[in-house]
């Protein structure tokens, strides 16, 4: 169970969950953001990603973090974004282990997350905070370090010490943030491509599947909120086209999802319609259709035994 308010007192957004079954993964999608997470007694730092990283927990484990805004968490950490990206590391590895013990102590980690950061949130540096603003809604990596009077040089090192990646890498990121939420606003992903900044639905489904690792409908069809965990027992009967199946309605036997699997119909899938059940036929001629592709326990592909199987 996951559920997440704002705090005002930090700019972030306040976070629990608690896992309700053991062994399912769960999917944390890049957000330009990093968090600080107590779990179960023990105090995490993650970094801020540069794709999909997925995690699992035996049931009943808790969590409580903090996803401060983005641009704010370093100088709440005291540690530059970059030495931090696609890590998950101990909270004492960075802090002196008193200070930690002194934090592990407290009876409610919400309220001494929040105290914490209250007084080192200021500290950010303003002009990164502003050039999350500007990509966020939508304006160009040039045309934002001149708005805050930065040379190209500049720009990208400041953006690696606050957000752990240059500005061109976080208006991407940003971009899928604005589309996240439009197509799980309801908004047809024709709409969502044009309105967030891509190129077409190709680009759109493209840019998804490269930062998430799984298809559009998959992490729509989560219902989470934007920018948080997805989880990734729902690919399970997912074929490569981009649309998810119920494994029943897989002829024969039950198609994983194949992280990285290369999609060569995606841009026939009709995008304006998210969680259909129903797979779009492919006006290809037979010879052009790429095979589907399925994962064995020997992590080869294909199914030991029988033909693989065509689109």
């Amino acid at each position: 169970m996951y559920r997440e308010r704002p705090s005002p007192a930090t700019g972030g957004v306040l976070w629990s969950r608690t896992v309700t079954a053991g062994g399912v993964a769960y999917r944390v999608v890049p957000d330009g953001c990093l968090d600080l997470i107590w779990v179960d007694g023990a105090w995490l730092v993650a970094g801020p990603d540069t794709g999909p990283h997925l995690a699992t927990a035996p049931a009943g484990t808790t969590y409580v973090g903090l996803r401060f805004a983005p641009g704010t968490g370093p100088a709440v950490l005291g540690v530059p974004a970059d030495e931090l990206r696609d890590q998950r590391v101990r909270l004492d590895a960075l802090w002196p282990a008193a200070a930690v013990r002194r934090l592990a102590a407290t009876p409610d980690p919400a309220r001494a997350l929040e105290s914490m950061a209250a007084d080192r949130v200021p500290r950010a540096d303003p002009v990164a905070v502003a050039v999350a603003g500007l990509l966020r809604a939508g304006r160009s990596v040039g045309a934002s370090a001149e708005a805050v009077g930065l040379g190209a040089r500049q720009l990208h090192r400041r953006c690696r010490a606050a957000f752990g990646y240059g500005p061109k890498t976080l208006a991407r990121i940003l971009r899928l943030d604005r589309a996240l939420a439009l197509a799980r606003a309801g908004v047809p992903y024709a709409t969502v491509a044009a309105t967030a900044g891509y190129a077409d639905q190709a680009h759109l489904a493209r840019d998804v599947r490269s930062l998430t690792g799984v298809p559009l409908g998959v992490v729509c069809r989560t219902g989470l909120p934007i920018r948080r965990e997805e989880v990734d027992a729902v690919a399970v009967g997912v074929v490569d086209d981009g649309v998810p199946h119920p494994p029943e309605g897989v002829p024969g036997f039950l198609v994983p999802f194949v992280p990285g699997a290369d999609e060569p119909g995606v841009d026939l899938v009709d995008l304006g319609r998210p969680g259909t059940a129903e797979r779009q036929a492919d006006p290809r001629p037979a010879a052009r259709r790429g095979p589907l592709r399925i994962e064995r326990p020997d992590g080869g592909h294909g199914v030991p035994g029988q033909p693989q199987p065509a689109r």
